[in-house]
């Protein structure tokens, strides 16, 4: 698969975007794990513009991450231009249009999935970006704004159109937000379009290797790209391309690998972090890390409450003397098979 001249090789995976998660610590932790294409948190264009500390400091990327993407959510033109043009400025290897954030505060007000009820202006503002930056523009949608609009591979053809170079598609509606199960019919319908020529992304409910392989075999996408399932594991990038490539599923790691990560993670988080501000992001990730140890909600309970980076390396040695080579998947599958 390629996206322009950018070669991500056979079934790339991707990691989602996702507000207050995928910051640059979290993006090394997945990154090592095997992601192969990654994004920022999403950004606000009229936070970027009017040099709004919090989308400023988002544009921060660094190489080891590469190839990355930016992505912009708004619901004007000019500005989305305007921040598309200062987020050129940062050197990713792409732009990505968020128009399937369904958040109510972001939708309602005409952006992010917002856009799926003004499909002209969708198009429009497409458009403007690719003709304004000389990166390689993608876009990520949903699937309509309800049952009743789901028109994803007209949309897909007209946003081809604009000269977007791929295309991400989750497989719900912006009504169903994140509850039922996602739709890869019309992930398929779009990707095995004849007039479709770009590169197809798939997203939604992808939990493991075996959901990811059977995605990939039965829907023909180019690339995968995983959000929630990411939170807390990481690994689950090294798990489905190890499945891919061998058959073989990957054990649970054991909760000495997960400390190890876990620190690590937490390391890079106050390194690239400023005061406290690393510790009250890392902390709901930590306490994700471990989740599944028998008896854990106390622990649970120190991770998301620790003020001081001792506590929290101490917590985890605890948690390491006692468990140490335990897998929590000896009991159940995380797969569920």
């Amino acid at each position: 698969m390629t996206i322009a001249d950018i070669s991500l090789g056979d079934y790339p995976l991707f990691l989602a975007p996702m507000e207050d998660i995928t910051d640059p610590s979290f993006r090394m932790v997945c990154k090592i794990n095997g992601a192969d294409v990654m994004y920022t948190e999403f950004i606000s264009s009229d936070g970027l513009i009017r040099d709004g500390q919090k989308s400023v400091r988002k544009l921060d990327i660094y190489d080891f991450e590469r190839p990355i993407g930016i992505q912009l959510y708004g619901h004007l033109t000019e500005a989305m231009v305007e921040a598309a043009l200062m987020a050129e400025e940062a050197k990713p290897e792409l732009i990505d249009i968020n128009f399937g954030c369904p958040v109510r505060k972001i939708a309602n007000r005409g952006a992010g999935a917002g856009m799926l009820r003004n499909i002209p202006l969708m198009l429009e503002m497409t458009e403007a970006i690719v003709k304004a930056v000389n990166l390689p523009v993608t876009v990520k949608t949903r699937l309509g704004w309800d049952d009743d609009s789901k028109n994803i591979v007209d949309v897909a053809e007209r946003l081809q159109d604009t000269g977007i170079k791929a295309l991400t598609i989750h497989g719900r509606t912006r009504a169903q937000m994140y509850k039922g199960d996602a739709d890869w019919t019309l992930i398929g319908a779009v990707k095995n379009n004849p007039r479709m020529k770009i590169p197809i992304i798939g997203n939604g409910d992808i939990d493991g290797p075996v959901k990811a392989k059977e995605m990939f075999d039965r829907y023909g996408v180019d690339g995968i790209m995983i959000g929630r399932a990411t939170v807390g594991r990481p690994w689950i990038f090294r798990d489905i391309k190890h499945y891919l490539a061998t058959g073989e599923l990957l054990p649970e790691p054991s909760v000495n690998e997960k400390a190890d990560i876990a620190i690590l993670h937490l390391d890079k988080s106050l390194e690239y972090k400023e005061g406290n501000r690393a510790i009250y992001e890392m902390r709901r990730h930590l306490s994700n890390y471990f989740k599944g140890l028998p008896h854990f909600k106390e622990t649970r309970l120190k991770l998301l409450t620790a003020v001081e980076v001792d506590v929290i390396r101490s917590v985890i040695s605890d948690i390491r003397q006692q468990w140490g080579n335990y897998r929590t998947d000896d009991k159940t599958s995380i797969y569920g098979i």
